[in-house]
């Protein structure tokens, strides 16, 4: 598709979300590095194999309550007006004996059930029984939390610190994992420079904005400099970082005369997607090339963002094996009407305030519209999505605020 088409299509036609995701999901896939990593340092790691118990939890009969550990038929017909009296012992219980335990610990032999310390008095040498037990009452038994051989974890599950503890108390030290994905970033344009501009140059971010949320979704990034507007330039960028799980690329993905990103990638590779109907950002551009993945998002840093949460992190969640968690949400009470365009997906950037007459946030949208201004975006508490079948929300309309920054 040479470049004056693309200019003379104007995106007339744009691809709905979810399909131009499907779309560019089709022709991704999860690669196959692994490496095996100690349980510390594997919290966020995605498993990359079925995870057995090699050890039941408790590996011994114990103690579930602080108490004394008896024979259950011991204890039978004890009341409070008519306590049981055991002999206090130590070691193996007999008949007859009541040993101290806590909880946790070992059960001794012969002991079949524990009476709560509650429920006991100690009187000389002799333990008052004022409640009876039934075998296994108050009692953990080996297995009981896991089963050896149990089947904990299968493949593509993200370890959490609480998985980590489950491990490590079935004898689990090490886990194979996923490779953490890569991705080259490359930002594109003449204008941008890193610090200090002069009239007429803007300060990159986007780079630096799409690499920390890429590092944020469990990739390993790599932040490129500043590629010219020149077709030459960007083939060679796009080219040196085929060797990366992901490509992505920011600015120059519209169809103006020195948006030639899209055309690159269509000549080394394919433009899958090329438009898409959402609000901030339709001019991203979804493509492959040698088999990787390139993103080709807008410019504009509030444009930039939207898409890059809403086609990066699927990708390279994708491509890490990794599973893809809704974001958190949050409902809340709209301050004033959203307006959105038939048909468009719009992400409205709004910030909760604190209502003391409801039970719910107010919703305030911090800006309309302007896909420019990034401060839009970076003092927001998350956006408002209005699906493509509604054309706006009113003001007072309970709406769902999506945490979009949240990081996993």
């Amino acid at each position: 598709m040479s470049h004056d088409n693309l200019e003379h299509a104007g995106f007339k036609d744009r691809t709905r979300v979810a399909e131009a995701l499907d779309t560019v999901l089709d022709a991704v896939t999860g690669h196959d590095r692994t490496e095996r990593v100690a349980i510390g340092r594997a919290d966020g790691r995605t498993l990359a194999e079925t995870v057995t118990a090699p050890h039941p939890v408790p590996g011994y009969d114990r103690a579930a309550m602080d108490g004394y550990a008896v024979q259950a038929s011991d204890t039978f017909g004890a009341t409070d007006r008519s306590p049981t009296v055991l002999r206090e012992g130590e070691g193996d219980v007999r008949s007859g004996d009541a040993v101290r335990v806590h909880t946790g610990s070992d059960l001794p032999a012969g002991a079949d059930a524990v009476v709560m310390i509650e429920q006991t008095e100690t009187v000389g040498d002799e333990i008052e029984v004022f409640d009876a037990v039934a075998e296994g009452e108050n009692v953990g038994d080996v297995g009981e939390d896991v089963a050896e051989g149990e089947k904990l974890y299968e493949p593509g599950h993200r370890l959490r610190p609480s998985d980590l503890g489950l491990l490590k108390s079935v004898g689990i030290e090490r886990v194979e994992v996923y490779d953490h994905p890569t991705v080259g970033v490359i930002p594109t344009g003449e204008e941008l420079v890193q610090r200090n501009p002069d009239p007429g140059e803007v300060i990159e971010t986007n780079g630096l904005t799409v690499s920390q949320f890429a590092d944020r979704w469990g990739a390993v990034p790599t932040y490129r400099n500043v590629v010219d507007d020149d077709p030459n330039a960007i083939r060679a960028a796009i080219q040196r970082d085929l060797a990366k799980d992901v490509v992505v690329t920011t600015g120059g993905s519209s169809v103006g005369e020195r948006d030639y990103t899209p055309e690159v990638v269509d000549d080394i590779g394919d433009v899958l997607v090329h438009g898409v109907a959402l609000k901030p950002g339709h001019p991203v551009a979804l493509g492959v090339v040698e088999e990787t993945p390139v993103i080709m998002l807008p410019g504009y840093p509030v444009a930039c963002i939207v898409n890059a949460v809403q086609f990066l992190r699927p990708i390279l969640k994708t491509v890490g094996n990794m599973p893809v968690p809704s974001h958190p949400t949050v409902e809340a009470n709209l301050d004033r009407k959203i307006s959105s365009e038939p048909g468009t997906r719009t992400f409205a950037r709004v910030r909760l305030v604190d209502d003391d007459d409801t039970d719910l946030p107010t919703a305030e949208p911090t800006r309309a519209s302007g896909s420019g201004v990034l401060s839009s975006v970076a003092l927001a508490d998350g956006w408002v999505v209005v699906p493509e079948k509604r054309e706006g929300f009113d003001a007072g309309e309970t709406v769902v605020v999506e945490d979009w920054e949240w990081s996993a």
